[in-house]
């Protein structure tokens, strides 16, 4: 699309959660510090909580290329699975052959040997689920659970959970009452001020190649902060249709017409950030017929 336009290497705002583009936010840096620090005391379960587009799962997958070394993972990142395929997942992390196929109480054997094993050889076992607000009723009961296998200096499995705010909301609950008690760390990500927002997005166009100046201004930046209200994704998806509206009308710079279109196209920003009656699909055709004409010139 507009990567030869401005210079770039690779696309600076994808939604997918990438750690090289990892700024080192003040909010994310606390989480990752909270996450280590937890993990390193063999604290039994932690969480890290942030409404939707906050970064968690890029945490997460930090947390996973910066782990010590004697930390065995086992990442489940999709755990809306019943007790039995929760089991079955972690002993499939862990190596356990056969896992799919064994009854429940060898499989509940295998688990506790692997983890009695993995302990005797210095390793500490650190089960991650991200999206964990979603985890049915009877498989957070399966998780508290989990946490009962332990030596009598150490747990032999540690749980660290992502999860949206909804997750804090299940777990006031009575019923969890005995899970919420385990929960020893507990960090709630916030939303970016503007001026990390500005430093946000020059760190990743910088990331991305980009090596000129004032591709996006001060002022942009804070109109950006205000319209995503510091929320990393729609700061992403912002910034991202702002360029190829400026790439379609072969601009080099982000006017404040560009931003305003880009906000007006987005849904989730918020409603006192759109103004102008003026749709966008106008200017992603021209975007199209600009990167037509560019590749007829080869």
């Amino acid at each position: 699309m507009y990567l030869y336009h401005y210079g770039f290497t690779e696309l600076p705002f994808t939604l997918t959660p990438n750690t090289s583009f990892y700024v080192g936010l003040e909010p994310h840096s606390e989480a990752l510090n909270v996450l280590l620090v937890a993990l390193k005391n063999g604290e039994g379960f932690i969480k890290v909580i942030g409404e939707v587009g906050t970064g968690k799962t890029l945490i997460c997958r930090k947390l996973l290329n910066e782990i010590p070394e004697h930390f065995v993972t086992a990442y489940i990142p999709n755990p809306y699975l019943t007790p039995d395929e929760l089991r079955r997942s972690l002993a499939t992390e862990l190596g356990i052959p056969q896992a799919q196929r064994m009854n429940v109480p060898l499989l509940g054997q295998r688990i506790q040997e692997r983890l009695l094993k993995l302990h005797s050889q210095g390793h500490s076992v650190v089960l991650i689920l991200d999206e964990a607000q979603a985890l049915p009723e009877e498989s957070l009961e399966a998780l508290r659970l989990f946490t009962n296998l332990e030596t009598e200096t150490r747990k032999l499995l540690q749980v660290v959970l992502f999860a949206q705010p909804e997750l804090d909301s299940r777990l006031n609950e009575s019923k969890f009452r005995q899970l919420k008690q385990r929960i020893t760390f507990s960090y709630k990500l916030r939303a970016m001020t503007k001026p990390e927002v500005q430093n946000y997005i020059e760190h990743r166009i910088r990331v991305a190649g980009y090596k000129g100046n004032g591709l996006f201004t001060k002022a942009i930046a804070k109109k950006v902060a205000k319209a995503s209200g510091g929320i990393p994704r729609l700061v992403n998806i912002l910034c991202h249709k702002a360029l190829m509206l400026a790439y379609g009308q072969g601009k080099f710079t982000i006017s404040q017409k560009d931003l305003q279109l880009a906000i007006n196209d987005t849904e989730s920003v918020t409603s006192s950030s759109k103004v102008l009656p003026i749709g966008l699909a106008l200017l992603i055709c021209l975007a199209a017929v600009a990167s037509l004409i560019y590749f007829k010139g080869f």
